[in-house]
């Protein structure tokens, strides 16, 4: 056989197995595999402040981590029983659909080709952003309009890169795009001026100009949104009992926080005469059935990582060293969207 021909059947056989991978991990009940291996494999980003870091000694942070260490609690009653797994922007949708990991939780944006045409679903959005631009303040620009043949930073394969096509072609702005694969080397490139402006989450432009471009004086942030991303957690589509399981952690995160439960009272909420709580905290007995879970599977959660305003203060907010704003992640009872859905 020419070594061509070997090559190319090498190949095709490479290609179905990693079909038949993927088609087997669609197929397994991911629950209960979890339970059986007893650790929960997280996919995060390989560094993201807020979301998904390493601290000094390696430790993992972030609100994308309290996901997942609150999922391990309610799993398997410790929230260190998880297994982090780093993964790039090209790398993350592979490794939801292939299995190598149980979970993706890494600042992604739910969109409908990637909810319906993936194999893939999306949990309730944990984290509610939108694209932005920075720029140095001596490049004399007020406004994402001044940026018409301009050069831009951007990570390749994320909807930011599609979202930036989509805002200059509808406005009539030409671009020429600097595509860099890693955050930290598109902000590197950003700030040895290999181009005129940067583009990312809002979010992750204020974080980047308050701790890592040197003077934040020295660059301003333009006051254009051009997206929405709603960011979410993912799962493989089929796996309908996992699927429940983080949709309703999620919430009841979130309904802990309208309700006034902390990591700190959790346990005195127990006795609690409001039957919202007492349905929360698995007080009135029924709401773990429909998950295949005891009732008590909320208030790990709970216990492990806090509510999700607990949550977002230590990553973001008062807590951390960010200090950013709250803004659309506040409570709906506040103004903002996060809401959950009913546990009753």
């Amino acid at each position: 056989m020419k070594t061509s021909a070997r090559i190319l059947i090498a190949a095709v056989a490479g290609l179905l197995a990693g079909i038949a991978a993927a088609a087997d991990a669609r197929a397994a009940d991911t629950a209960k595999v979890i339970k059986e291996r007893g650790r929960l494999r997280c996919g995060v980003n390989t560094g993201s402040a807020g979301f998904s870091a390493p601290d000094s000694q390696g430790n993992w942070k972030g609100l994308d981590v309290d996901t997942c260490r609150a999922l391990a609690a309610v799993m398997l009653g410790d929230k260190d029983k998880v297994e982090f797994v780093p993964t790039s922007a090209a790398q993350r949708i592979p490794a939801i659909q292939s299995g190598e990991v149980d979970i993706l939780a890494r600042n992604t944006t739910m969109t409908m080709t990637r909810d319906t045409a993936t194999g893939l679903k999306f949990a309730p959005a944990t984290f509610y952003d939108g694209q932005a631009f920075i720029v140095p303040v001596t490049l004399g620009v007020n406004s994402v309009k001044d940026l018409n043949g301009a050069t831009v930073c951007i990570s390749p394969g994320t909807t930011t890169e599609l979202n930036l096509a989509d805002y200059f072609r509808a406005n009539k702005l030409s671009f020429t795009p600097v595509l860099i694969q890693e955050l930290a080397d598109a902000e590197a490139a950003f700030i040895a001026g290999r181009c005129d402006a940067y583009t990312a989450d809002r979010t992750n432009l204020a974080i980047f100009r308050m701790n890592r471009a040197g003077n934040p004086a020295d660059y301003k942030i333009l006051p254009e949104t051009i997206s929405k991303e709603p960011l979410a957690p993912i799962y493989r589509q089929g796996d309908d009992h996992w699927g429940n399981i983080i949709r309703w952690t999620i919430y009841a995160l979130i309904e802990a926080e309208e309700r006034g439960v902390t990591q700190a009272n959790v346990a005195e909420k127990r006795a609690s005469d409001d039957p919202n709580v007492r349905r929360l905290l698995g007080s009135t007995p029924g709401m773990g059935k429909g998950i295949e879970l005891d009732d008590e599977w909320a208030y790990r959660a709970i216990s492990a990582v806090g509510n999700y305003g607990e949550i977002f203060d230590r990553h973001f907010g008062a807590n951390s060293p960010l200090k950013l704003d709250r803004g659309m992640n506040r409570l709906w009872t506040d103004g903002g969207l996060m809401y959950a859905m009913p546990i009753r």
